[in-house]
């Protein structure tokens, strides 16, 4: 009798976690844990590979900041300071650490977080997982849980440029290999009172159905209004912009009348609808984008 193969994706997985701790825990980009004075801790891990997260030509300093970065993207999608980043690092070559870690100190330097510890051990392949952590006002954090009808749809900057890298157009290489989380972006726009909020590093479509699974409401946004990668033909850009990964990017839904916001480059791209689906120019937007998948 011949096995059957299934693939799986991660968020198959996750699915299949909200069978053994509240579901509700999976929902955002960060963990969120009461500290006392009103005040919430929010928490992120994220491992990286060498082969899978970490394109060919990367100094280790490079390796050092995106993993550090990807980290703290998360923190600033819920509206918090960041505090701490811990990194342990399965190292391949002893003399790649001190790169990767002058990287990470960088990235939190730059980004208000201060690098505190990890771990250290020998791997066959680099691996690194960041652990970040932050705090937010109690009545200032944004989930992905949030959003109404009649929002706006926004995105905090260009889209698809990091793909764009990955497929030839080399202007966008310091993109790709040095990702800047909108912490300052995503701060201000918990205060100026944004409904749901989350960053885009699986792609724009994945993000708009991340949305659709938490919300009680759909998603329809205008394929025109994408901000695209500079110097990439339109209908490549579009797609790019949809589909690519790794942009670091903040997604947000927002009463119309909350715009603009100080100090926050804001680029509106739809609005929410009644309808749980997503749409792109009216019709079914197809759900696809950056997934770690398992075959059968």
């Amino acid at each position: 009798m011949k096995r059957r193969c299934v693939e799986v994706d991660e968020r198959a997985l996750h699915k299949m976690i909200g069978t053994i701790i509240d579901p509700e825990r999976l929902e955002d980009d960060c963990a969120v844990i009461p500290c006392g004075d009103g005040r919430l801790l929010v928490a992120s891990t994220d491992m990286l590979h060498e082969t899978t997260d970490f394109p060919a030509g990367m100094t280790d300093w490079q390796i050092g900041w995106m993993a550090t970065a990807v980290t703290l993207s998360d923190i600033a999608s819920m509206g918090a300071r960041p505090g701490q980043v811990l990194l342990a690092v399965g190292l391949d070559r002893p003399e790649r650490l001190r790169g990767i870690m002058e990287g990470a100190r960088d990235c939190c330097a730059r980004f208000g977080a201060e690098l505190v510890g990890g771990d250290l051990d020998a791997h066959g392949e680099l691996t690194i997982v960041s652990t970040g952590l932050g705090t937010v006002e109690a009545a200032q954090i944004v989930r992905r849980r949030g959003a109404r009808p009649g929002d706006i749809i926004a995105v905090t900057g260009p889209l698809g440029e990091a793909q764009a890298a990955l497929v030839g157009y080399d202007r966008h290489w310091k993109e790709l290999l040095e990702p800047q989380p909108r912490v300052r972006e995503g701060m201000a726009l918990a205060r100026a009172g944004v409904s749901a909020m989350m960053d885009i590093s699986d792609g724009l479509a994945l993000s708009l159905y991340d949305l659709l699974g938490v919300n009680d409401c759909g998603f329809s946004v205008d394929t025109a209004r994408l901000p695209l990668p500079a110097g990439v033909p339109e209908d490549e850009g579009r797609e790019l912009a949809l589909y690519g990964g790794g942009d670091f990017e903040l997604l947000f839904c927002a009463p119309p009348g909350i715009l603009p916001v100080a100090g926050v480059d804001v680029h509106v791209i739809g609005e929410v609808i009644r309808e749980r689906v997503v749409l792109a120019d009216g019709e079914p937007l197809e759900r696809r984008g950056y997934l770690h998948e398992w075959g059968g």
